[in-house]
């Protein structure tokens, strides 16, 4: 290392004789990084390997055609609201969690039991649909719970199950919401890796687009890859109806209690399948991208740091939170 000749001392002085000729904001510039030097914060960002394909991208609109909410957001549901009916007769009440229920009150308690399992499933791994890279094995596992469930009820469509029906519809409403949080997940990184978006970061690293250019491409591609997926998904939706008219129709519903019972368990089973198969290219078309970035953190603590941060910027919003509170 060379010596200068001017001690430190000598030398901080004159950078501050310097910086006294100077406005407090040039000197504030000069201090503060430019945020278009700022590289993209995504880790897969340059990686060719992750580079998302056409057919990536179809099986990702996929996979939400079968998770549409039809067998265990919808006639899950029905199917369990049938059952208890049946089963509480005229008195209208069933012995559940400890004394007599009404069909209302069992239906809330189970839906309050599903919420407080979900929260604790989301604080447990919620992180990890954010950060690392299991999401996509987790995804597949839940997608597995869930299948399970939908075929679960063609072994339930009798009055006397409706206890067996009461655990189908709290798991089957947690493996819904859950599945659809994980799958969810996936698109920023799919936005990100487009070839699109690959000229974007390259036009943004050579410096002819600015930062807030390039977050703008950004936000589009994943408005336009969210969007497209609720527009396939809800064209597609229409075809699975249709199709489940015709089943109705061919199993009686409308000829018998039983029948009806057993049309809706026929029903739930048929849009598990669908969502089984057509769920499948995802699972073997996705590419394993890696998550944000904990920055030296534990997943779960990074988790939890990300909600700690969120819960203390959702106070600017306080219209939007007396909007809530009036809703609620």
């Amino acid at each position: 290392m060379t010596d200068s000749g001017v001690p430190p001392q000598e030398s901080h002085t004159q950078q501050s004789r310097v910086d006294e000729g100077k406005s407090s904001e040039q000197v504030f510039q000069e201090a503060t990084p430019d945020k278009d030097l700022e590289q993209p914060i995504a880790p897969d960002q340059f990686d060719v390997k992750y580079c998302t394909t056409k057919w990536e991208i179809w099986a990702y609109y996929a996979y939400y055609i079968g998770n549409n909410g039809l067998s265990l957001f919808n006639f899950g549901p029905t199917a369990f609201q049938n059952l208890l009916s049946q089963a509480a007769g005229d008195s209208g009440t069933l012995y559940f969690a400890g004394r007599e229920r009404s069909i209302n009150s069992i239906v809330l308690l189970s839906n309050g039991i599903s919420f407080a399992i979900q929260v604790v499933i989301f604080l447990v791994i919620g992180s990890f649909a954010d950060f690392g890279t299991w999401r996509p094995s987790i995804l597949i596992t839940l997608s597995i719970i869930a299948y399970a469930i939908g075929f679960g009820w063609l072994g339930v469509h009798t009055a006397d199950k409706w206890h067996v029906g009461v655990g189908l519809y709290i798991v089957g409403l947690i493996a819904y919401q859950t599945t659809l949080t994980f799958w969810t997940a996936a698109f920023p990184g799919l936005a990100r890796n487009t070839p699109e978006m690959k000229a974007k970061a390259d036009a943004y690293t050579a410096g002819t687009i600015s930062r807030d250019e390039y977050d703008q491409a950004d936000t589009i591609e994943r408005s336009r890859l969210a969007n497209i997926a609720f527009y396939v998904q809800s064209c597609a939706e229409v075809v699975i109806l249709a199709i489940i008219v015709g089943i109705m129709f061919g199993v009686h519903v409308n000829a018998s209690e039983e029948n009806n019972n057993w049309g809706l368990s026929v029903l739930i089973a048929f849009a598990s399948g669908v969502w089984l198969l057509v769920s499948l290219p995802w699972f073997f078309l996705e590419k394993r991208r890696p998550g944000q970035d904990p920055q030296g953190r534990n997943i779960f603590v990074a988790g939890l740091w990300q909600l700690y941060y969120a819960m203390k910027q959702v106070w600017r919003l306080k219209q939007s939170l007396l909007y809530l509170v009036g809703k609620i």
